[in-house]
């Protein structure tokens, strides 16, 4: 055991002289993710969709709208009630709201009497998202405002007293319900900040640990390899101080990218115990599938090209690029062969707040690293010749 901590040691210090470790353990995965959390802001509910409201009609009905449907919607919606449609049209040419809501005059009176009624949405052509959640609200009010129509007829139907104009109000002026509230256990699913966050680490991880399996090649290249076998240690001894250099070098890469996109845009990865068994697991993982393709390879730059290869097949089909598991069918199934797949799966588990949640994708990720390690070890003699 002492030979692989010295040989590993001597390669960690020579890959801290590298600058193109740092490049894919460091710079790339979160300049990455930081440009995609720029670019996707907003699009999971953590910017509010800003809105204009004109209400012509100021009765009762139009007023639930604006005092109780828009506020319901928590902090996704921001909105402003502004005096004309004019203005409010103007707001959204500008830019400065994603739509308007238009609110005629004599929409309280139409409701009550049955007759059509309708909320106008003015949405930008620059904020589609942002339109079409304007477009649901003002549906999910009018489908209310139904089945108020259908509640005063059955109530008439029924033998009620009172006037259905009367009946109409005091459903109309009703509080709008609570949304459903969601506990941890239920939800199992990543904000887009940290699933960005998480996909982008995992999948430069694959890069990242064949700087210590790849060694193995240079030392084979560079001569210094028989001087290594002619020493009284096994060859299976250099493979594994290979592995260990690997997987230091993989988990202090990760360590710093979940630290910096915590502490730099606010992802939220979950419980440390539970990031940190994903982490060692999926560094594992990663490691014994790059050791396979070190030891199958005959050049470094063969392995470079095939670990490429790899790595970008695995993290395409393992979701890192977009969530594959909205997809759905065979894809998503197929997509549980990949190591990134599952590493984001054991995330969106540990939303749930139960670091027991992720034991499942933390076995998963170690069959691959049993697998990947112990495939390369049983060819330790070809990766170890001269």
């Amino acid at each position: 055991m002492r030979h692989v901590l010295l040989i590993a040691a001597k390669d960690l210090r020579q890959r801290a002289r590298d600058r193109s470790m740092f490049l894919f353990a460091l710079l790339l995965p979160l300049g990455l993710t930081f440009l995609m959390n720029f670019l996707l802001s907003g699009v999971d509910g953590a910017t509010p969709f800003h809105y204009a409201v004109v209400d012509d009609d100021r009765g009762p009905v139009a007023a639930s709208f604006v005092d109780d449907v828009l506020p319901a919607a928590g902090e996704v919606v921001d909105f402003r009630v502004v005096p004309t449609a004019e203005e409010a049209r103007r707001l959204v040419a500008d830019g400065e709201v994603a739509a308007a809501f238009l609110v005629p005059a004599g929409f309280t009176d139409a409701v009550v009497s049955g007759r059509a009624a309708a909320v106008e949405v003015v949405g930008s052509a620059d904020a589609p998202l942002g339109t079409q959640v304007a477009r649901s609200l003002a549906r999910s009010f009018t489908d209310r405002l139904t089945s108020v129509r259908v509640a005063v007829a059955a109530s008439v139907h029924g033998g009620s007293a009172l006037d259905p104009a009367e009946l109409a109000r005091r459903a109309a002026q009703l509080p709008v319900p609570p949304p459903v509230a969601e506990d941890g256990v239920g939800r199992r699913q990543l904000d887009m900040t940290t699933y960005y966050a998480a996909g982008m680490a995992v999948f430069f991880l694959f890069f990242t640990v064949q700087f210590g399996v790849t060694s193995l090649l240079d030392e084979r290249r560079e001569g210094t390899l028989p001087r290594l076998l002619a020493a009284p240690l096994r060859p299976a001894s250099v493979l594994l101080a290979k592995l260990l250099t690997s997987a230091v070098i993989g988990v202090v890469s990760m360590a710093v990218l979940v630290v910096a996109t915590t502490l730099g845009i606010g992802a939220r990865w979950g419980h440390p115990l539970g990031v940190a068994l994903l982490v060692v697991a999926g560094v594992l993982a990663a490691t014994g599938v790059v050791a396979v393709v070190a030891v199958l390879a005959r050049t470094a730059d063969q392995a470079g090209g095939w670990q490429a290869a790899v790595a970008v097949t695995l993290g395409a089909l393992g979701g890192t690029f977009f969530p594959v598991a909205q997809v759905g069918g065979a894809l998503a199934a197929a997509s549980y062969v990949s190591p990134h797949r599952w590493f984001l799966h054991g995330l969106s588990e540990l939303a749930s707040g139960e670091v027991v949640a992720v034991l499942p994708a933390v076995g998963a990720l170690c069959a691959f690293a049993a697998v990947g390690v112990g495939l390369a070890l049983s060819l330790t003699r070809k990766a170890v010749r001269p």
